[in-house]
């Protein structure tokens, strides 16, 4: 007997702007339940404390998450300067207080040492593991556990205003950059310490900031939903990105419909001028059909890498 399958078959990237004070994985949840989706989720986890964009792939879409999480972000942070504590931000306890006392000139310089690539050591409270086990457990039981710089780069780090002891910055970083490390490490500099009191994610790889959509405003259209007796295709989907935004920046390879069986079984085909070596987004006939990524084998073949279930229209 066939196992029935929970929730509705729906494929697209939602742009979710979380809000402060929960986890990514229950606003994650919520999407899911509000779209009735059988399959959901998220590409990057933000913090309780931070807000913004939070892209959560639905259906098909969450076999191309991995390079959202691969993306470059950019942040809005604002960090109160004078107090450093145990977590960088302020959901942490306040573990040393100083004088602010810098220039300008001081401040400009610190921050030029942020930009560009550079070695960072991540924050005991980072969902990265040691032993199996996230960071953060160890931290929160006082335990210290050795942490390996990594490379990260920071493409922009712009200064928007100083405000009595509140900095706010501007910055645009690769994958893997914790910004709480970065506040925590620029007060140091400052030698006054500081720690995030306001976090809010702008971007994510080439994503609009304004197509973002918070979790009440989807409460209230299921709510119009059913008082108006309409379907959550005709109020939710709307919102929904097409998936294949997710690899929007790979190179387009068009396949005739006639090669469309032997590739969606998995069979390599073969297609004239392949970049060696570079993902590629895979698209059927005329009408540009997105169904997958792909990449050159040894046998100079396109192979297929993921694809997505094809279903009709109806289901």
């Amino acid at each position: 007997m066939a196992r029935r399958s929970r929730g509705r078959h729906i494929d697209g990237v939602l742009l979710l702007d979380k809000d402060t004070g929960m986890s990514s994985n229950f606003a994650l949840q919520r999407v899911k339940r509000f779209f009735n989706a059988n399959k959901a989720g998220h590409t990057g986890a933000l913090d309780p404390l931070a807000t913004g964009m939070l892209p959560i792939c639905l259906g098909e879409a969450t076999k191309f998450s991995q390079h959202l999480l691969d993306a470059d972000k950019r942040y809005l942070v604002t960090a109160k300067l004078g107090q450093r504590t145990d977590t960088s931000d302020s959901d942490g306890e306040v573990v040393q207080t100083r004088e602010i006392n810098f220039t300008q000139e001081q401040l400009d310089a610190a921050l030029e040492h942020f930009r560009g690539k550079t070695m960072q050591v991540p924050s005991m409270f980072s969902a990265l593991k040691y032993q199996g086990q996230p960071l953060y457990k160890y931290a929160r039981e006082g335990i210290e556990v050795p942490r390996e710089a990594r490379p990260i780069n920071v493409f922009e780090l712009n200064f928007i205003s100083l405000e009595g002891d509140e900095l706010t910055l501007d910055i645009h970083c690769s994958k893997g950059t914790y910004i709480r490390t970065i506040t925590d490490d620029l007060g140091e500099m400052l030698g006054c310490g500081a720690h995030v009191v306001m976090l809010r994610r702008t971007q994510v790889a080439g994503y609009p900031y304004d197509n973002m959509v918070s979790l009440a405003q989807l409460e209230a259209l299921v709510a119009k939903a059913e008082e108006e007796s309409l379907t959550l295709s005709e109020v939710l989907d709307p919102l929904l990105l097409p998936m294949d935004t997710a690899v929007s920046d790979f190179k387009e390879i068009n396949l005739s419909d006639d090669l469309a069986p032997f590739l969606m079984n998995g069979n390599p085909v073969q297609v004239a001028n392949l970049p060696v070596d570079e993902l590629v987004r895979i698209t059927l006939g005329d009408e540009h059909k997105f169904v997958g990524i792909g990449q050159m084998n040894d046998d100079g073949l396109l192979a297929p890498k993921r694809l997505i279930v094809l279903r009709a229209e109806s289901e």
